[in-house]
């Protein structure tokens, strides 16, 4: 006869949880944004204030 009667112990750590799943881009993009906020700060600044100035720079040309 086999060992089938016999109960196999499962440890918790090993149960049938599904995976992690991978991190989305988005989320993977605030965790870094937060990490590196003076650097983000920056970024977001200059890209203001290029888009400020190409805005008024076409506003000046068009007029």
């Amino acid at each position: 006869m086999s060992n089938s009667s016999v109960p196999q112990t499962v440890s918790p750590s090993s149960e049938s949880t599904p995976p992690e799943p991978k991190p989305s881009y988005v989320k993977l993009a605030m965790r870094n944004m937060v990490r590196k906020r003076a650097t983000s700060l920056q970024h977001f600044i200059l890209t203001t204030v290029g888009l400020l100035a190409v805005l008024i720079g076409l506003a000046y040309l068009t007029r």
